[in-house]
This record gives C-alpha cells, structure tokens and sequence, in this order.
C-alpha cells in the first residue's frame, strides 16, 4: 500500500507540473501542451479510485459510528465483519461491471480526443481500485476472524 501512495504522490506532483508547464506556455507562449487538461484529469482518475483503496486498507472511510461505539466489542465485531462483507459484495459487483466496460473499451480502440490515449487505461482505474477494495476486504475480514480465535 506504501507503493501505491507514492506513486499517487508522484502522479499528483507530475500532475501539478503538467498544468504549471501548460499555464506558461499558454500565457507566455501563445501555446498550450495539447491533450495536458485530458491527462491530468486521468490522473486525478487514478488517484481517486486507487485513494478509495487505501482508504479501505486504513479502514478510514467514512462512516457513521457514534452509536456503534457505544455497543458491546461482540456487537462491533459482528457490525465490522457484516460492514466488509457489504464492501466486498459492492467491489465484486462494480469490478464485474467496470470489466467488461474496459474490455468494451479496449475492443473498440476508443482514445481521447486530444492525447489520443486508450480509453481502457483511464477506466481501468476503476477496475484496479474496486479489486484492491474487494482484495483488501477479504484480507480484513480474514483478520477480523483471526482475532476471534486469539485467546
């Protein structure tokens, strides 16, 4: 998962560069880097869905707990599994459909209008980070009931 936040942080800072370069060449230039505005959204793309993964991993996403907090450790317990169990069956479903969408995508050869990239790439962000999501749920799940059978 530390990987993947730097890479994020790279992409983001790459991201921050891109624009920066194409406001100087734009306003100092006369010309802006065709396909600059495609690409940094993309990116964000990226970030978002695979951030979604690191939140799941980090268990901060958000939630409603004040009245959890208050209930019983087996009351919570039962509450988390059932809450990753809903994570997982959502991952699964959106990783089925986003693949076929990517696989439609990659079919077709479709590319953006300006940079010309493959539209499976920015639309596999979602594939990626709904099957880190379904990835990380198993494994936190699997951890949960780890804990139950500690003495």
């Amino acid at each position: 998962m530390r990987v993947i936040e730097q890479a994020l942080a790279l992409a983001f800072v790459f991201a921050v560069c891109l624009n920066f370069a194409n406001v100087i060449g734009r306003y100092v230039f006369g010309r802006s880097i065709l396909g600059a505005d495609e690409v940094q959204i993309y990116i964000m793309v990226y970030i978002a869905f695979l951030g979604a993964a690191l939140a799941t991993w980090r268990r901060v996403h958000l939630r409603m707990d004040v009245l959890v907090q208050r209930l019983p450790r087996a009351a919570k317990a039962t509450l988390a599994t059932l809450e990753l169990a809903l994570v997982l069956v959502l991952a699964l479903l959106v990783l089925y459909v986003s693949s076929n969408y990517v696989e439609q995508m990659a079919g077709l050869d479709a590319r953006s209008q300006n940079a010309g990239i493959p539209m499976w790439i920015p639309h596999s962000a979602i594939l990626l980070g709904f099957g880190l999501i379904a990835v990380l749920s198993i494994l936190q799940i699997v951890q949960l009931f780890r804990k139950e059978d500690a003495p």
